[in-house]
Parts: structure tokens; sequence; C-alpha cells
């Protein structure tokens, strides 16, 4: 390994210690411009201290991980540990979704940010009763508004629909890519690995 190479895995480990340490004590998501700054950084040195960090933690098997939802970066509990947090916190171990909430989640997760009216035209029925139990969960929120007539809401997954799915970002969503049935309707299938 060069001596330069040396000096830059040196300085994303020193940086990593020093994002966990930021994200414990602030107890709350961080958002990357408070991170580059605190730093005093740039995005790319600062995505290389994440990623490292990131592997760091999943490799050692450690009881935390790093979840990135956009711009925000947080610490939160390995999935695999949800149960003992739950019994901690007296929580119950997973809430009931109807099938209706769970397909429409699904159109969130992958579509996002997306109207009510472009889920309700992907799904076919009203989502009405499902999206409001989405937010009751707290697995989606409003993001914004569409620049369309009316301005609709836009809606999103939260870092609480990544912690539920043991998820740490949305590229760790299975692939999907969408077909043409024969009778036209759009269908979901698997990706080419089988996910």
């Amino acid at each position: 390994m060069r001596d330069e190479d040396k000096q830059i895995e040196e300085m994303c480990k020193e940086l990593a210690t020093a994002i966990e340490s930021l994200l414990f004590v602030a107890g709350r998501p961080l958002e990357r411009g408070e991170l580059r700054k605190l730093l005093a950084v740039n995005e790319e040195v600062l995505g290389d201290a994440l990623r490292w960090l990131e592997q760091d933690l999943a490799q050692q098997l450690r009881g935390i991980r790093l979840q990135q939802l956009g711009e925000q970066v947080q610490l939160v509990t390995a999935p695999e540990n949800a149960r003992y947090v739950a019994a901690l916190l007296g929580l119950p171990m997973s809430a009931r979704l109807t099938s209706a909430a769970l397909e429409t989640l699904s159109v969130i997760a992958y579509r996002q940010p997306i109207t009510r009216s472009q889920i309700e035209g992907i799904r076919g029925v009203n989502s009405d009763r499902a999206l409001l139990s989405l937010l009751q969960h707290g697995l989606v929120e409003e993001v914004g508004r569409a620049p369309t007539v009316g301005r609709p809401a836009l809606f999103a997954t939260t870092a609480e629909f990544l912690q539920q799915f043991g998820l740490t970002s949305l590229r760790e969503l299975p692939g999907v890519h969408i077909t043409e049935t024969a009778t036209d309707s759009m269908a979901v299938a698997p990706d080419d690995n089988g996910q």
C-alpha cells in the first residue's frame, strides 16, 4: 500500500470515529451539511468517511448501524436486536399492516416522492385509508408539495421505515423492474437476481 493510500485510509478512520461520536452525542439525525461544517471537510471526503463507518459497523457485527436517508445521517440499532430493544422500551414487536397498506408502502418506497393520486393510479384503487395508516405508524411522511395544479402533497418513506425493515438506506431496497402484462396493466417483476 502506498504512503498516500495509507494517509487517506487513516484520515477516513479518524473522521469515521469523529462522526460516530457526533451522532452518538447528538441523539438525533444530523444533516450532511452539519457534518461537513463540523469536520471541515468537503462532500467527497465526508462520503468516504461515512462509507468507511457504515462498513466497519456492519463488518464487526456491532449493535448499531449507520443509517442515511436523503441528507440525514444517524445511528440506529442493528435490526437483529429489535426484539431486545422492544422489550426494554415496552414496545410491541410489530405493527399489523393490511395488505393494502403494505402495497401502498411498496409503491411509495420505490416511487418516492409521490402524490396520493399517483399512488392510486398505480394501485387502481382508493388509497386514503392505507396512506393514513402508514402516516400513523410513522412509516411515511409528507415531504412537500408537487409543482402541479392544486399543489398535492408528496409522500416519502421515513427513517422509521428503514429501521422497521432493517435497511440503512433506500439503496438496499431489492431491485425490481416494471413489465407490461398481456392486459396492458403494469406488473412488478423480480430483477435478474431473483429479488
